[in-house]
């Protein structure tokens, strides 16, 4: 079988999609069982469980970004849910 996602590390909360993956479609890893919750296109990612606003994005074991609003399980991981956390000026200056 032919796996659309592809897991970097076990402490990743977000998949890779390797192929597109259609609304309400099922899709799963060795160890993940997801339900696509919309589109999510080739090269995106889909959250492999819920992550709550706030909390650490994590792909390749490191973290990505934070969430920018609550992300359900299976939803697409992007843009406009993922809110970076490298290069802010404005966290620099909160920490000092």
């Amino acid at each position: 079988m032919h796996s659309k996602l592809i897991v970097l590390h076990p402490a990743d909360n977000v998949a890779t999609a390797l192929d597109d993956i259609q609304p309400g479609e099922i899709v799963q890893t060795r160890d993940h069982k997801v339900t696509a919750a919309q589109a999510v296109p080739f090269g995106h990612k889909i959250a492999l469980r819920g992550i709550a606003r706030g909390a650490v994005i994590t792909k390749y074991g490191e973290s990505i970004g934070c969430a920018a609003a609550d992300i359900a399980e299976g939803q697409l991981v992007h843009v406009h849910n993922v809110e970076s956390q490298r290069g802010r000026g404005d966290l620099t200056a909160q920490k000092e």
